[in-house]
């Protein structure tokens, strides 16, 4: 399975539609995951079929597209199976499914149908009930190899879900990829052992020490300053908007940075060595020793 990923260019009516509806898709969720609250014994497919209850109980949740309604219950019930997992494991924290608040970044998922490519593959439209109409799509991955038929016969090399992205600084289109992907390449005949820690990012078997680059740290002072602003800011004005808005480029940027960083620096180990061997560490209990060695 292969993400590809573009950046959606339309007007700020066509993003309110949008912002509705990832709004519903986040109220399916949430119904979905009170409904297993309140009644014990709810599986899989009694989520799937609350989907059409609620779609008649509230005609603005039938405006979504039932098969996105039907993806929000399977996001509802990944969260569940994964609590029931953690509690069989015996795991510390066993993740309790939580409701999903408003927040500044936020999805909603469509499968087969409720969008359509164009022609030239260089925009998207939307025809669920909301119609948020066309899109122009910004990004750099080839679509043309991919084909847009939609049976069941037809399973290798097509798009098989549309998920739309809201982040700080604008929406995104990721198209979920049914492809096998391939790799060769001829084998080095070398092994690498891998020592994560917290002053360095890690240290190799060869000696070799790759530092931290510490992204947040460098960034902390302009994220203070945000913060700053923001919580100076009366609550509900436009002022508060643009400031929260700045902070989460911030946070946005900083993100992207550190997984720049890790995903380049992971390729880089992998295709040099036929073996990487690493120590299944906590790093968060890592960092709770440390800060209670400074305290004693």
């Amino acid at each position: 399975m292969l993400v590809f990923e573009a950046k959606l260019e339309g007007t700020n009516e066509q993003y309110e539609r949008l912002d509705e509806a990832i709004r519903t898709a986040r109220f399916v969720r949430n119904s979905c995951i009170r409904y297993w609250m309140d009644n014990k014994g709810i599986g899989r497919y009694e989520l799937s079929a609350y989907c059409k209850v609620l779609a008649r109980e509230f005609p603005w949740a039938n405006k979504l597209n039932s098969m996105a309604r039907q993806a929000s219950a399977e996001r509802a019930w990944s969260a569940i199976a994964r609590f029931y997992d953690n509690c069989k494991k015996k795991v510390a924290k066993k993740g309790f499914p939580r409701f999903k608040k408003y927040q500044t970044h936020g999805c909603v998922e469509y499968k087969t149908c409720g969008w359509k490519l164009s022609e030239d593959r260089r925009s998207i439209t939307f025809t669920d009930g909301f119609k948020a109409g066309s899109f122009k799509l910004w990004g750099t991955r080839d679509l043309h190899f991919y084909q847009l038929i939609k049976t069941p016969s037809l399973r290798t090399g097509t798009i098989k879900r549309v998920r739309i992205v809201r982040r700080a600084d604008g929406y995104y289109v990721q198209f979920c990829l049914d492809v096998e992907r391939i790799e060769k390449r001829e084998p080095t005949g070398k092994t690498l052992g891998l020592d994560v820690g917290l002053k360095h990012f890690y240290t190799d078997s060869n000696g070799q020490v790759v530092e931290n680059p510490c992204h947040l740290r460098k960034s902390e002072k302009a994220l203070k300053r945000l913060s700053k602003r923001l919580s100076c800011t009366a609550k509900g004005s436009k002022n508060r908007a643009k400031a929260r808005n700045r902070l989460s480029r911030k946070h946005l940027k900083v993100s992207r940075q550190r997984k720049d960083f890790a995903v380049k620096l992971a390729r880089c180990v992998i295709q040099s060595n036929d073996l990487v061997a690493y120590e299944d560490l906590q790093v968060q209990n890592m960092v709770k020793n440390r800060k209670l060695a400074l305290v004693d």
